[in-house]
């Protein structure tokens, strides 16, 4: 498939929009490399695994949910191109008939800055995170999550110290944390 490359849009109606990828997990081109491709700002949330190619065994960066991506674009921007790639769909708000879902971009580059910043990093869906293992409200002074605000992940048992960062109703992270860093908000 030749790529397709996109217009430039105006700035003011870019946004963060949440959408799937239909092709399998061993697929070649999954949807988020041709929008790289095309030139869209995509970002997935990877993890390391042991993946086997042919008869080696390999450690690749991965999708942990193989099928969400986010894309910053315009919608009609975005159209076309999910028309176009028939394993590419947008995630529509629950209740709300036929409206894309969207992250704010505060909410986006704060999920993207801290999931880069180690690469030890925990996910869940919203549904998977109980109200037991939300712990105390922090926030953080210093190292690469500077001036980040949130709660810390508590497990029973746990050594380290884990910052959850959350994308509403989408995905949670929990990112290590320098005890030193933390700072417990009354």
């Amino acid at each position: 498939m030749l790529p397709y490359r996109r217009q430039k849009e105006d700035i003011k109606d870019m946004a963060w929009y949440v959408m799937r990828d239909l092709t399998r997990s061993n697929a070649l081109m999954p949807s988020w490399k041709l929008l790289e491709a095309d030139g869209y700002e995509v970002y997935t949330p990877m993890v390391w695994k042991v993946v086997k190619r042919g008869i080696k065994r390999t450690r690749e960066r991965v999708p942990v949910i193989h099928d969400l991506l986010f894309v910053k674009s315009s919608r009609e921007a975005l159209d076309p191109v999910v028309s176009r790639i028939p394993t590419l769909q947008y995630r529509f708000v629950r209740g709300a008939y036929g409206k894309a879902m969207e992250v704010s971009e505060e909410d986006m580059e704060r999920f993207i800055r801290a999931t880069r910043s180690t690469d030890d990093v925990l996910y869940y869906k919203p549904s998977e995170l109980t109200p037991a293992m939300v712990g105390k409200r922090v926030m953080i002074l210093g190292g690469p999550l500077d001036g980040m605000t949130g709660n810390l992940l508590s497990i029973k048992g746990m050594r380290k110290r884990r910052l959850l960062v959350e994308l509403p109703d989408t995905l949670i992270s929990a990112v290590d944390v320098s005890p030193q860093y933390i700072k417990i908000i009354e």
